[in-house]
């Protein structure tokens, strides 16, 4: 088994589930951006609670009406690839947060990466 260390890129795109860009949820457009620029990989978290910019609590609860529950938009790769991917969150997300973070992978497995 290999095990390969290398220095890296976290982007993270904090959102609401209810934002959308040109008619596509925008957690959709984000992760298909990604896809199409040929980045290593991407997930989206949706989670159970949390608040943003406008101190408004949003719970998945059965009793609570909030559907726009937070969502987080995870990518990792080069600092290379999230420069071409940065104008396009620029253009696209108008309320959320985007964090860029330097990080160390540790990847696992048979054979090194192609790419």
């Amino acid at each position: 088994m290999a095990k390969i260390t290398s220095k890296a890129k976290r982007l993270r795109v904090y959102i609401g589930e209810d934002d959308h860009w040109q008619g596509k949820a925008l957690y959709q457009a984000i992760v298909m951006k990604a896809k199409e620029l040929d980045m290593a990989g991407a997930t989206v978290f949706r989670g159970v609670m949390g608040y943003g910019a406008h101190s408004r609590i949003h719970s998945a609860h059965l009793l609570d009406l909030s559907s726009d529950l937070p969502l987080l938009v995870e990518i990792v790769d080069s600092e290379e690839y999230m420069e071409k991917l940065m104008p396009y969150l620029d253009e696209i997300v108008k309320e959320g947060m985007v964090t860029l973070e330097d990080i160390e992978v540790i990847k696992y497995g048979q054979k090194p990466p192609t790419r």
